[in-house]
């Protein structure tokens, strides 16, 4: 049976840990992606992070339910940082993209997490306040829910998609990841036309992108598509959300 998880009010420590500090749902998770960068044949365990918090490993407990707990902490935290100082401009292809970015820029910059978090679906705050962003952006523009929730789905699963493939990447050890680029230039780029004549024509640009991430132009894809459906929408006067009046909104049912 999972251990019940100790409210916040009552979790706090009176005397600091060994390291000198308190404890905290947010200092846990700080340590943990912290942690998570450095490399260590153990991976993160409870037994290594209590170690660098200076606590009992049991005392973690009082904050997570076990380790899943931890790692969905971790993947609202992610979110979090990408929510951070976001500002809305009120044009929605903009919105949208700077929304992507940050979200895929926040994986990046922990990779180790981004692998580790990447498919999962927290229900916490940062990552609700995220999708309400997201689906917001969207159904301001216009768009109705259903269409909406289409480029919501497509558009979240390819930011997380990218996300977790770049940074599995950007995990490998340096040796692993020099010896995957260079292949573009030593294998393809050295393949006969008369064998693979579609790869020769193409190997000079294959060097010049493979190496680099497809999320910038995949994404400016996504936004093409999802402005195509807004255009029509807005040529087809039917095309409102059920109840919704012409100009879109709601009508009180009497």
């Amino acid at each position: 049976m999972p251990k019940e998880v100790v409210p916040e009010a009552a979790r706090r420590r009176r005397k600091p840990t060994k390291q000198g500090v308190v404890l905290s749902e947010r200092l846990i998770v700080e340590t943990a992606m912290r942690l998570l960068e450095q490399p260590s044949r153990e991976g993160l365990t409870v037994r290594r992070l209590g170690a660098a918090l200076g606590a009992d490993p049991s005392s973690l407990y009082r904050y997570f339910r076990g380790s899943d707990d931890l790692t969905l902490a971790i993947a609202d935290a992610l979110i979090g940082r990408a929510m951070h100082g976001r500002r809305s401009t009120g044009d929605w292809r903009t919105d949208l993209r700077d929304l992507g970015v940050r979200i895929y820029t926040a994986y990046l910059a922990h990779p180790q997490a981004a692998v580790l978090t990447a498919s999962r679906v927290s229900g916490r705050a940062h990552e609700i306040a995220a999708d309400e962003a997201i689906l917001g952006v969207l159904r301001s523009a216009g768009l109705p829910a259903p269409e909406a929730v289409r480029i919501y789905h497509a558009f979240i699963d390819q930011t997380l998609a990218f996300a977790a493939l770049d940074a599995a990447g950007l995990a490998l050890p340096h040796a692993a990841r020099a010896a995957d680029e260079a292949v573009w230039q030593a294998t393809y780029a050295r393949l006969p036309a008369e064998t693979h004549p579609h790869i020769a024509a193409t190997a000079p640009l294959l060097v010049a992108r493979m190496n680099n991430s497809a999320y910038p132009a995949a994404l400016e894809m996504l936004l093409d598509s999802a402005e195509a459906t807004l255009a029509r929408t807005r040529e087809t006067p039917h095309a409102t959300e059920p109840g919704a009046g012409a100009n879109g909104t709601r009508e009180e049912r009497t």
